[in-house]
């Protein structure tokens, strides 16, 4: 069994090398945990796994939280999930008050269109990706299909949505007992409720704190960000297109440009790619009130983001025997997966749009209004970079980092030779 001081040091590890998303995150972890330690069996580790999957929220540092749990506890859980973030959340708001200090710049925002031609080619890629693993039947294809369509052309809420395809899911699964048996009878409750309690009070304790303190915005960002992560299932990608709607058009915090400007942030630092939460909230804050008031809002979304990962986590570890024997769960959660699919394919859209055209108008066709770009506003530079940087991922191989980089220095040149 692992002693602390190893634990810290094979999570610390984990986290400082956690790059490339949540599979590259997720084989990190294997790596570590299970081939070089030996702490964890195969079979320990994907059913982790599986019941990560299951929750909302980043499911890396959610699996990150639960082999903690299963080797120290919830000392070993805070250490797993608090390493796993704590190195890319430092990181962040370094950049996030660089971006807010010189972001206006020509050169930087050259830089920045470059990064933002890659995000979607990343968005893409990732689709396409989860698309051959998620969409392997004709019901779940129709799944994605609605799913886009509900977001894109009705503007129906991301919550909705999953909770539609989690509920057909769960309907359409045929029912069948456990392998072998029953499934395990549940732990006592006893061992719920001060989880729920202590977990729940500390995660509910700065909202209502900026509510006392009549700080507004703070409160409002508190709750956004806890709403976000109650309905964050199949990751970051799957979330942003409800996120940047909200921030971007219902808010107004921040603009379409910052958003895809932290989310390539977000692919260049350690830990999960929800960490563009964080970008988000300093942005407006500082957008809103300084750098003072930038630091406060990323701390209250990296709070609000991060604390209910360990109450699912702390909470629902004991019933991991039981949960991974219902089927039902498991077809709410493919079917779920299915309906992401749809909403990236949205999110890339959306993305495309504003990256590819300057300028973008409403189209009404009865009730439904669709933002369509102007053709004359299109950016040449933008699409090419978007094709060259698919290029490199698909066809070179090239890791997410060095495509950043040399998007953002091609879209430099012109600024630099002129």
């Amino acid at each position: 069994m692992a002693e602390y001081r190893e634990l810290v040091s094979a999570f610390w590890r984990i986290g400082i090398h956690s790059f490339g998303g949540p599979a590259a995150q997720i084989a990190v972890m294997h790596r570590e945990l299970v081939e070089d330690r030996g702490w964890l069996g195969e079979a320990q580790f994907l059913s982790s796994l599986s019941f990560c999957m299951l929750l909302p929220g980043p499911e890396a540092m959610q699996l990150a939280t639960y082999c903690g749990w299963r080797l120290k506890g919830w000392r070993g859980g805070l250490i797993g999930g608090g390493l796993f973030v704590a190195p890319g959340a430092a990181v962040m708001a370094v950049l996030a008050l660089a971006y807010l200090a010189w972001g206006a710049l020509p050169l930087v925002d050259s830089m920045f269109l470059g990064i933002q031609a890659a995000v979607v080619a990343i968005v893409l890629q990732a689709l396409v990706r989860l698309g051959q693993k998620a969409l392997g039947t004709p019901a779940r294809w129709i799944i994605a299909g609605l799913s886009f369509l509900g977001i894109f052309v009705f503007s129906l809420p991301f919550p909705l949505i999953v909770a539609g395809a989690a509920l057909y899911g769960a309907l359409a699964a045929p029912y069948s007992a456990a392998p072998g048996g029953a499934a395990p009878p549940p732990p006592a409750r006893a061992r719920l409720l001060p989880v729920l309690a202590v977990w729940g009070g500390l995660w509910a304790a700065p909202v209502l704190l900026a509510r006392a303190m009549g700080w507004e915005f703070l409160a409002a960002i508190a709750l956004f960000f806890s709403k976000l992560a109650v309905v964050t299932f199949g990751g970051a990608y799957a979330v942003l297109a409800y996120m940047a709607q909200a921030l971007v058009a219902e808010h107004g915090w921040i603009t379409a440009a910052q958003m895809m400007d932290g989310l390539g942030l977000a692919e260049t630092t350690p830990g999960p790619l929800i960490l563009v939460t964080q970008f988000a909230a300093m942005v407006a804050g500082g957008n809103a009130g300084g750098w003072g008031l930038a630091l406060a809002a990323g701390a209250m979304a990296l709070w609000v983001t991060f604390v209910p990962c360990f109450l699912w986590i702390f909470a629902g570890a004991p019933y991991v025997e039981r949960i991974a024997a219902q089927p039902r769960l498991s077809g709410a959660l493919r079917a779920v997966t299915a309906a992401v699919c749809g909403v990236i394919l949205n999110l890339s859209v959306w993305f495309a749009l504003h990256v590819f055209f300057a300028e973008q108008a409403p189209i009404a066709f009865g009730p439904v209004t669709l933002m369509l770009p102007e053709p004359g506003s299109i950016r040449l530079l933008a699409v090419a970079l978007a094709f060259f940087a698919g290029f490199l991922m698909l066809r070179a191989k090239q890791a997410i980092g060095p495509v950043l980089a040399i998007s953002a220095a091609a879209a430099a040149i012109p600024d630099l030779l002129t």
